[in-house]
């Protein structure tokens, strides 16, 4: 059996691949400079976005009323995401909007985070897209509009409204309902078994000398690249999207994906690439994830495949569980039993989709509304953020040694005993 090599053989391969980092990173943000240029030489500049979020927000004026407005929350063509206020009730979210911004102001810094503009919306694009279409699509196949609103984020990426986040965040399942690197997973694998036995008769007859794993992969790669410009490329998806990819090419060249070099360098490809990427808190988590894996699978490789498969979700949630309280707050009595809602996710999902295509998909929206309904018991916790200091140093000395790794254990259940007792 051949052997998996590492992707570093020596220090100089390590210096070529940082120089090519530091030149792509340099080019991804002149390029993003140049765009802030164009938008910011001006006092204003005619832009065309598209509309991610609405909400209401209301404030108190400095002659004591209360004054009630519209915040959206746009994508530029170009990629920025800004805030702006309007008093226009009939937007929809994903319309395609074009606005005359006044950003002349704001900083590089701010651009490349988040920044808040005024706006006169000039025109808002009336033709239906196929997005649009497919949710609704989905609002027909349903009778209550917040199962409906669930659906479209599975499928479409749509934006919850804050109370279903509040509660998905409480009951631990928020990653569920955001399209990322999960639902990728999922989709992967179901798209590899759906191809595999007309590609292995065709392959049989046509072409014996192909491999299986190479040709469904680009098909696969394809589908997926087609779907993500559908969903007009939401960041979670995107850095999923590319880590699938990478992960592929470093495969097929028979270097070891199981590392934390592999892991390291991934992630500084893609803030090269997308330095957009710094900022997305969903980027760091999901990384974080991946480490906390790695790391389970590094360590505990002498387990069967058996006890891996019940112990790394629980494990993984322990190991996320101080990021999600320090920096979310959610916490319900029913929110460890996100690790039983996440397997039997990948079950759900596909089956969702089957329904849906055949105008059944109503059909498991009891299964749903329950799981709403579960949330009956919740807090919102305030933990400084120094706290996640020493699961971070406990998480850097378990990268050596594995006792460390029950003290990282250890450290999880206090924030878990701790939520409880809270509550």
């Amino acid at each position: 059996m051949l052997q998996k090599v590492s992707l570093f053989q020596e220090k100089k391969d390590l210096f070529i691949a940082f120089f090519i980092l530091a030149f792509i990173s340099f080019y991804s943000l002149l390029m993003e400079y140049n765009n802030y240029i164009n938008l910011t030489k001006f006092d204003s500049q005619i832009i065309n976005a598209t509309l991610l979020k609405q909400y209401s927000k209301t404030k108190v004026t400095k002659n004591g009323k209360s004054k009630s407005y519209q915040v959206l929350k746009l994508k530029t063509s170009q990629g920025a995401l800004f805030y702006t206020s309007s008093k226009n009730l009939s937007l929809r979210v994903g319309a395609h909007l074009q606005l005359e911004v006044w950003a002349g102001k704001i900083s590089f810094y701010e651009y490349m985070r988040s920044f808040y503009a005024f706006s006169k919306i000039l025109r808002e694009e009336k033709l239906i897209d196929l997005k649009q279409e497919l949710n609704l699509s989905i609002q027909k196949q349903h009778l209550q509009n917040n199962i409906a609103a669930i659906y479209q984020a599975l499928y479409t990426a749509k934006q919850l409204s804050k109370e279903l986040q509040q509660k998905f965040s409480s009951l631990g399942i928020s990653h569920l309902v955001a399209i990322s690197g999960f639902h990728l997973g999922v989709l992967s694998a179901l798209l590899f078994f759906l191809f595999k036995k007309p590609y292995q008769i065709l392959q049989n007859r046509f072409f014996p000398y192909r491999s299986y794993k190479v040709d469904s992969f680009v098909l696969i790669i394809f589908l997926l690249f087609a779907y993500m410009l559908f969903l007009d490329t939401p960041a979670s998806l995107l850095r999923a999207f590319s880590m699938l990819f990478i992960g592929f090419i470093l495969y097929d060249r028979g270097i070891q994906l199981l590392s934390m070099q592999t892991l390291f360098i991934t992630t500084l490809l893609l803030l090269a690439l997308f330095p957009r990427l710094i900022f997305s808190l969903g980027f760091g988590l999901s990384i974080g994830g991946v480490f906390y894996i790695l790391l389970f699978l590094i360590h505990f490789k002498h387990l069967s495949k058996l006890w891996q498969f019940f112990l790394l979700p629980v494990w993984v949630y322990l190991m996320m569980l101080p990021y999600s309280l320090i920096i979310f707050g959610n916490f319900s009595f029913y929110h460890p039993l996100s690790i039983v809602w996440s397997t039997l996710f990948t079950i759900f999902y596909p089956l969702s989709i089957f329904l849906h295509l055949i105008n059944q998909g109503d059909f498991l929206d009891i299964v749903i509304l329950k799981l709403t309904q579960m949330n009956n018991r919740s807090i919102v916790l305030d933990i400084s953020t120094l706290y996640l200091l020493p699961t971070l140093i406990l998480s850097f000395l378990g990268l050596f040694w594995r006792r460390f790794l029950f003290v990282l254990l250890l450290n999880s259940l206090v924030f878990l005993t701790y939520s409880y007792l809270k509550l």
